[in-house]
């Protein structure tokens, strides 16, 4: 099975677990601040994934980090994890909480590319357009790649928006290949 696969299926039964208890946004909260954390660290990602090193180390690792600092069951949930030897994808179950937590509460994140910084009140224009367009709560990120000239590209999911010149470029191009 895959990484994905199992990842999936222990972050939804952590979904699970916080909607039935109705601690779902804190310890979304805290799954963020826990993320933030392996994120930085790829020294605990390799010491949570290394089946050598022992799994009470292991845990007490995470209790140094993280006891009083997240939610308790959080931190329990990925002690189980390591006791069932799965410590390789404590890091991606976190992630895909995230995912899954952003599904279950229609939040979709996006990403805007674009040759130069965008203003303010153009990022929330187009979060607004994004956000009727797929009927859920956008969280936009805005990128730089001076490659396109001009104009912008917008991932969202797997769609992709290319309204930049180097893309309008690229497509005329094409165009005028196939003549030949």
């Amino acid at each position: 099975m895959s990484v994905f696969k199992v990842a999936s299926r222990y972050a939804k039964s952590l979904i699970d677990l916080a909607s039935e208890q109705g601690s779902l946004e804190t310890i979304k909260t805290d799954m963020d601040s826990f993320i933030a954390v392996l994120k930085s660290s790829s020294e605990l990602q390799a010491v949570l994934a290394n089946p050598i090193v022992p799994l009470d180390k292991k845990k007490n690792i995470l209790d140094a980090l993280f006891k009083d600092k997240i939610n308790p069951n959080i931190l329990a949930f990925f002690k189980i994890m390591i006791n069932k030897g799965r410590g390789t994808i404590v890091y991606a179950t976190a992630q895909e909480f995230v995912r899954e937590y952003n599904e279950v509460k229609g939040i979709v994140k996006a990403t805007v590319t674009s040759a130069a910084p965008l203003s303010e009140a153009n990022l929330a224009a187009m979060k607004d357009v994004l956000a009727k367009e797929t009927n859920a709560q956008v969280i936009l990120v805005n990128k730089v790649d001076n490659k396109l000239i001009g104009g912008f590209v917008v991932n969202i999911g797997d769609r992709q928006i290319d309204a930049s010149i180097a893309g309008k470029l690229n497509k005329l191009e094409r165009y005028l290949n196939q003549g030949n």
